[in-house]
Order: structure tokens, then sequence, then C-alpha cells
């Protein structure tokens, strides 16, 4: 395995947003409670990849390290976890981070240990490709296409009995529950099932492209463009009336919204609308090539390098003040980590 640029340039915490710019430099906005945008941490260069937890951010630099900002509460920008090199992916959870390296092994930080986040005992397997985390479990995807599982097991974010399939490409994480996309295009879900998260009678759909999670849904990219969804239906996260668009190309989830990227370069979003999260008035955005959601809050990357929001604001996620910045990086459609 080698460094390589990951296909991500925009990425949001709870309250926060990152953004790679096209001279490897990072720009924040969004709430600072917690120095997730204090300029102090910001003036490092040669960044290819970024990720959000819920207070605080990670980049990975060109040389294989790494730098955390934010919040400390759980040691998550603890220095002694942060020396290690040859890193070349990095994913956050809620309160902790892991960091895979070029030898297939991965080292993690944050928390307070409680659910055993970091325990050294579940982290001596090899040959990882991918990580993802929830919000206090994580997942690593391994060469021969099986999982493990490591962190809370109090909703079976890690009971083995969940985790006997194989041919898997793609993990990804909602609060308490992981899926995993099989290379046949079908997805296998495990953890919490209190909202139908991984309710068999909704996973029988096939020819799954992507997933991605918010805290109670899920939503799946279909090749043929259509999306599917499942688990929580509370804000109508997943309400087929919202569904019948096509030509989909890339989907992100919020806490109880997600939102839809079409190949014309518009976006639809569907869930929650407390925080006008699906507010036609501003997504009206064209050109967009990448999305990304935080708690409350979405972000589009336009194909000019410039962002636009909407959602939440209580906290600047979506101050214009803030998002007049230009030159952010496009993502790259055929890199690979692997």
């Amino acid at each position: 395995m080698s460094i390589k640029p990951l296909n991500v340039t925009v990425a949001c915490g709870d309250c926060h947003s990152v953004v790679l710019l096209s001279n490897n430099t990072v720009q924040c906005w969004g709430n600072n409670k917690w120095y997730q945008c204090d300029p102090v941490h910001l003036n490092f260069t040669d960044v290819i990849q970024i990720d959000c937890g819920e207070d605080h951010s990670v980049v990975l630099f060109s040389n294989g390290t790494i730098r955390c900002w934010g919040s400390n509460r759980y040691n998550q920008l603890d220095p002694v976890h942060l020396t290690f090199t040859n890193v070349i992916q990095v994913a956050c959870g809620s309160n902790h981070s892991v960091a895979l390296l070029s030898n297939g092994t991965v080292r993690c930080w944050g928390s307070s240990n409680r659910y055993n986040q970091l325990d050294p005992v579940h982290l001596t397997f090899t040959n990882v490709i991918q990580v993802a985390c929830g919000f206090n479990h994580s997942v690593v995807l391994l060469t021969n296409g099986t999982i493990r599982c490591w962190g809370s097991n109090i909703h079976d974010e890690c009971d083995l009995v969940h985790l006997t399939f194989t041919d898997i490409i793609q993990v990804t994480c909602g609060h308490c529950y992981s899926v995993a996309l099989l290379t046949n295009g079908t997805v296998r879900c495990w953890g919490d099932n209190k909202n139908n998260q991984c309710d068999p009678v909704h996973l029988t759909f096939t020819d799954v492209t992507q997933v991605a999670c918010g805290l109670l849904h899920s939503v799946a990219l279909l090749s043929n463009g259509t999306v599917r969804c499942w688990g929580s239906n509370i804000y109508d996260q997943c309400d087929p009336v919202h569904l019948t668009f096509t030509d989909v190309i890339q989907v992100a989830c919020g806490n109880s919204h997600s939102v839809a990227l079409l190949s014309n370069g518009t976006v639809r979003c569907w869930g929650s609308n407390i925080w006008n999260q699906c507010d036609i008035v501003h997504r009206t955005c064209t050109d967009v090539v990448q999305i990304a959601c935080g708690y409350c809050h979405s972000v589009a990357l336009l194909s000019n390098g410039t962002v636009r929001c909407w959602g939440d604001n209580t906290w600047n996620q979506c101050d214009p003040v803030h998002v007049q910045i230009t030159n952010v990086q496009m993502p790259c459609n055929n890199v690979v980590l692997w």
C-alpha cells in the first residue's frame, strides 16, 4: 500500500466543517467552542486527507504523519498518541480517531476508553485496507474481504455472530451500527436495530455502489442512479415520497437528513427540516461536485472551488462571512487506497 489522495475534500463534524484547498492547506468554519476553527492550529501544509469527529478534526500529511485540533476533552489531541508515521488513512468517531498505517496495522487515540475503543487487545490484526468509526466503535476491512470490530458492544456493534460474512468492499458506520457493502452489490448490517437500522426486511436490494449512514438511518446508492433508505423514519428519512429522483452519483447523511448529488450537478435533500436542512431556498446551487453533511447542516463543493452551506446556523456553520473561501481542491474520481 502507498499514500494516495483520498476522494474527500469536504468534511463535516457536528457543527463545524473543514475543506482541503488546492494548495493542500485547510480552512474551517462553524462552531469554535473547542477551537475546531482556531487559525492558530491551521497553518500546516501538504495535507492530503481530512476527517472530522464530533468536535475535533484530523488531517493526514503527504509524509504520513497527522495533526489534530479541536476538543481535547477525551485526549483526541493527545500528542503522546500522535507520534506514529506511515499513516495512509484516518477516520474519526465521536471522540476517538483511528489511523491506518502502511503496514496494514491501526493505531487509535482519544476517548476515555470506556468502551474499549483503544483496547490494544483488539488491535493486533494486520492486513487492514480501510477503517471506519461509529459513535463508540470502529470497524476495519481486511485484504481478504472480512472485517474486525472493537469498542462499544452495547448494541452488538462488535457481536461476532454478525461478522462472519466475507467479500466486503466497503464499510461505513452509523451511531451504534455498521453497514458493509459486498462485492455482489448487497449490504449487511449489524448493531443497534431499535429503528430498523439492521432489519433484513429492508435490505433485499442489490446493485449497491455506495452506502452512507446517519444517526439512525442509512442510504444506499444503486448502480441505476436511484437510492434506497432504511432505519428511522421519524423525520421522513426513509419516506418513499421523497426518493423518486434518479441520476444520483453520491449520497451523504446528517443526523436525521440526507443529501443526494445528481449527475447534472444539483442536489436533493430529504428528512428533517427543523433547521432548514431540506429548505429548497438554500439548495438551488448548481455545478456541485461533492457533498458532505454535519449534524444538522450540509456543505456542497462547486466546480469553481467554492462552497455553499445550508441548514443549522447556530454556530455559523452556514454563515456566508465564513464561507467565502475559494480554491477548494477538486475530488479525484479514480483514486484508490491500495
